[in-house]
C-alpha cells in the first residue's frame, strides 16, 4: 500500500478517476497492526477495482481533523477529488468487514458511473 507524504500527493491520490481507498492508521494503534498481516492480500484481490493509499493520522492531523476521522483505523474511499463512502470508528475492524466496505466502494463507483 502506497504511503501519503504529503498533502499534494494526497490530493493527487484522491482525484483519480478509479476509486481510491485511503486507510488512516497510527503507529501506536494496536488495531491498525492487526489488519496489517492480511491487507496485502484484501489490496491485491481489489487492485483491479480501486487503489489502497495509506495516511498516518498523526502526521496529518488537519486533514483527519478536516475529514473527521477520529477513530482508528479507518477507511474512506475517494473518486475524482469527491468522498464515495467511509468506514470510521473507533471499533477493530476485520478482514470480512474490510471487504465488505471495499464491495461497497466498488457498488458505489459503478452505480455513480451508470448515473
Amino acid at each position: 500500500m502506497k504511503e501519503i507524504h504529503t498533502q499534494a500527493e494526497f490530493d493527487q491520490a484522491i482525484a483519480s478517476s478509479k476509486p481510491v481507498v485511503v486507510k488512516f492508521y497510527t503507529d501506536w494503534c494496536p488495531d491498525c497492526h492487526r489488519i496489517d498481516p492480511f491487507m496485502p492480500e484484501v489490496e491485491e484481490a481489489y487492485k483491479e477495482k480501486l487503489d489502497m493509499v495509506a495516511i498516518n493520522r498523526d502526521k496529518f492531523p488537519e486533514l483527519s481533523e478536516q475529514l473527521m476521522v477520529l477513530g482508528i483505523p479507518s477507511f474512506i474511499a475517494f473518486q475524482q477529488g469527491k468522498e464515495l463512502v467511509r468506514f470510521v470508528s473507533k471499533l477493530g475492524k476485520s478482514r470480512e468487514e474490510i471487504e465488505q466496505f471495499l464491495d461497497r466502494t466498488v457498488q458505489v463507483s459503478e452505480t455513480l458511473k451508470q448515473a
